[in-house]
């Protein structure tokens, strides 16, 4: 992968309930940021409009819907993706191998016959709110969190996929098993200054980039701030020193 400078390294959550929160957002953060996430709530508020939004002044998406369906199902919405001309979008891993299969498929087949560059295609491997007791008492797997992180992460790479959304505790290992050209994004991302959320397994910025993250999604610690510009060159300062 080549070189990124810190502020290509960051994707920062829109995580607001509307079109005019997320475009404020965006005003105020646009000059220290490349990469918008546009989660669940902002689309089905906002829809399509606010990617549109978000590419009129020449920044990318990252569009975190987690797609989860029947195979057929999901390989029409990675076209639908694909469309909207995002940088990046994420199914969720245990929807399956076919799943993840036939949306990368589609998506190359998109790419070629429309002659564009094709979306990053992502999973999500166990979210960042869960710790080991969730998994196991609620969910009934049984496997160890990083085991079942590992199995999901290879299961997304025989599939085809660019890469995995994962915590950044489990960076370092997925770096190390799966190599250099495996994309890791990681959300539970908070700042050493920030307050504590619903993130159970949050690293640091600088924690996360050195144990091999790609991409660091970051939201209110930037977002819910009076000076989000001023956090975004902390976080920026805090990666460069990574």
């Amino acid at each position: 992968m080549r070189y990124m400078k810190p502020g290509e390294r960051i994707i920062l959550a829109l995580d607001v309930p509307g079109f005019r929160e997320a475009v404020d957002i965006i005003e105020r953060c646009s000059e220290g940021i490349e990469i918008f996430k546009v989660g669940s709530e902002l689309f089905t508020a906002a829809g399509p409009e606010i990617v549109k939004k978000i590419h009129s002044i020449g920044k990318k998406v990252f569009l975190d819907l987690k797609f989860h369906d029947i195979p057929n199902t999901v390989a029409r919405a990675a076209l639908s993706a694909a469309r909207l001309g995002v940088f990046m979008f994420n199914v969720h891993t245990l929807g399956g191998f076919e799943m993840m299969q036939q949306a990368a498929r589609a998506l190359i087949g998109y790419s070629l016959k429309q002659n564009t560059p094709r979306p990053r295609l992502i999973g999500v491997t166990i979210l960042t709110s869960m710790d080991q007791a969730t998994m196991q008492n609620e969910l009934g797997i049984g496997l160890s969190m990083s085991a079942e992180v590992k199995h999901l992460a290879g299961l997304a790479q025989r599939a085809g996929l660019d890469g995995v959304v994962a915590s950044p505790e489990d960076a370092h290992m997925l770096r190390s098993r799966f190599g250099r050209d495996f994309l890791i994004v990681t959300p539970g991302i908070r700042p050493s200054w920030s307050r504590p959320d619903d993130q159970k397994r949050a690293l640091t910025p600088r924690e996360a980039l050195r144990r091999g993250a790609d991409y660091i999604v970051i939201g209110r610690a930037v977002t819910a701030g009076h000076n989000p510009l001023d956090a975004l060159k902390r976080i920026k300062d805090e990666i460069a020193g990574a």
